[in-house]
């Protein structure tokens, strides 16, 4: 006996087969974003070039999300579990020591690995902050938010009695906003990375620990 066709009888789709149509359309979307936001820019791309570059409805669209800034936060979502996976795979103390440089140089070596890895997202993430109105503090608050881990380490650091160049959460940012923006206007070449990995680890070594005896680093 054939199988019986729910489309094609116009019967109801199992709940499971609608839910794995709409996992699907979702991935869909947020894969052809990502593609789409790597070759125009976050800013430059409309939600029909989204829907069109996945092969499917603008109205699918909306069934998913409410507008472009809610996709992105789901790619960022997906940048921040990614980012965790990498973090998961190092031997992480529960005591972060970032006056340490081999603790600090493998959250810098993270966080441009996933910056790297996840480059049309960052870009994205950085366009839709710097356009949005100053006057909100949309801007900081995403800052903040981005760099809330390494608050709480530098809080560490502060309860410890390491004098810190100034507020927790104003040097967080400060990290934040360099390696952000570093990570957005520096050509992606990954021959460069660990160059530009061991430049940030020491750079910012220095400042929270303090210049090497001797002198400057050659």
């Amino acid at each position: 006996m054939a199988a019986v066709n729910p489309i094609a009888r116009n019967l109801p789709v199992p709940r499971t087969t609608r839910q794995a149509q709409a996992a699907e359309t979702r991935a869909a979307l947020l894969t052809a974003a990502r593609r789409v936001f790597g070759e125009r820019g976050y800013l430059n791309t409309k939600i029909t070039d989204i829907t069109a570059a996945a092969g499917r409805s603008t109205g699918s669209f909306y069934e998913h999300f409410a507008d472009k800034g809610q996709l992105l936060r789901a790619l960022v979502g997906e940048m921040e579990a990614a980012a965790d996976a990498h973090l998961a795979q190092h031997d992480h103390p529960a005591d972060h020591d970032l006056t340490d440089r081999a603790q600090l140089r493998d959250h810098v070596a993270i966080a441009w690995t996933v910056m790297r890895e996840h480059r049309p997202v960052t870009g994205a993430q950085f366009q839709s902050m710097i356009a949005a109105d100053p006057g909100s503090g949309r801007a900081w608050q995403d800052l903040l938010d981005q760099t809330s881990t390494l608050r709480e380490h530098l809080d560490h650091l502060r309860e410890q009695g390491h004098r810190l160049p100034g507020d927790p959460q104003l040097i967080a940012a400060a990290i934040g906003a360099m390696l952000g923006l570093l990570g957005y206007a520096a050509p992606a070449q990954p021959a460069d990375d660990d160059r530009i990995i061991d430049s940030l680890t020491d750079l910012l070594l220095h400042g929270l620990a303090g210049p090497l005896a001797g002198g400057a680093a050659g």
